[in-house]
């Protein structure tokens, strides 16, 4: 997998393998790099068949996504779309029309201010893209918007980003001007966090989507001080949840994850992955240690 510090985790009800699927096919040099597997040996939250598919990781552009089989908790919605900036309008085209098929458009094919050639399609497992000619290389980007009772939020939003992750910048960021929206609120902000881009916009206060666990950004800490830094700085002023999950303090859901969860989830001895994610499933913060002491039956 390439590495990232940051990384999409798409939660579906049981399509995470389909999806997968279909996005390695549809987008160039798409890959699917590893899967994990619910325990054989006890039954799950999820209600999942024991043994069946857990996580498939994949990669697009060089940007790593999880797709997690959770069952019918959450559903996906556009509050978090990805940019895929692409290198020719020819290419807008023919991921539009692959990504349309059993989909939706919420923003149709053509030209706009922004982009010669723009589009925003929600795809058949639910997942919305904002696809736009013009970059090279080729390139993705998860885009929050901030809409309803959180419009208005994206700079504060981006402010703690930068502070809380390495490397904190902003790229770009265009305001509406009268006229175009909710005047002097962020129309478009690109802003780099620990190697990677995102984006964020203010929605119209009356869009109806939020923020929830249908897709989430895992923070993957390579130690314990990683973990407890992310898991304080991001659940202030939020909501801290179980097996690392936790929402800030704008709704947004983040998995504060150890590296160390690949190896252990995905192990060839059933028994030492068993005995991981039963000891994952009793913890709030993710305590490494403990962690991988289960792995290895200690």
């Amino acid at each position: 997998m390439a590495h990232r510090s940051i990384v999409p985790c798409l939660w579906f009800d049981a399509q995470a393998e389909r999806a997968a699927a279909f996005y390695a096919e549809t987008f160039t040099g798409g890959r699917v790099t590893a899967a994990s597997r619910y325990p054989e040996s006890a039954e799950n939250p999820a209600k999942k068949p024991r043994g069946s598919v857990l996580t498939v990781e994949l990669e697009i552009f060089d940007q790593a996504f999880t797709a997690l089989n959770g069952g019918p908790a959450f559903t996906i919605n556009p509050s978090i779309s990805f940019f895929v900036d692409v290198t020719s309008a020819a290419e807008v085209d023919r991921l539009y029309a692959a990504l349309a098929a059993g989909g939706e458009a919420l923003m149709p094919i053509g030209s706009y201010p922004w982009g010669e050639r723009y589009a925003w399609v929600k795809d058949r497992f639910g997942v919305s893209w904002q696809l736009v000619a013009g970059a090279a290389p080729a390139r993705i980007a998860p885009c929050l918007m901030f809409a309803g009772a959180r419009s208005g939020r994206a700079e504060e939003a981006i402010a703690m980003y930068t502070r809380v992750f390495p490397g904190g910048r902003v790229e770009q960021l265009a305001r509406y001007a009268a006229g175009e929206g909710p005047e002097g609120r962020i129309k478009h902000a690109r802003f780099g966090v620990a190697g990677q881009t995102l984006v964020a916009m203010d929605g119209d206060a009356e869009h109806d989507v939020a923020f929830d666990e249908g897709v989430s950004l895992q923070v993957m800490c390579e130690s314990q001080a990683e973990v407890d830094r992310y898991w304080a700085a991001l659940s202030e002023g939020g909501e801290p949840g179980p097996c690392g999950w936790l929402k800030d303090r704008f709704g947004v859901s983040w998995q504060v994850v150890p590296t160390g969860i690949g190896r252990w989830l995905t192990s060839a001895d059933a028994a030492a992955r068993d005995r991981a994610f039963a000891a994952f499933l009793r913890m709030t913060k993710p305590d490494v240690a403990e962690l991988e002491a289960a792995f290895r039956g200690a």
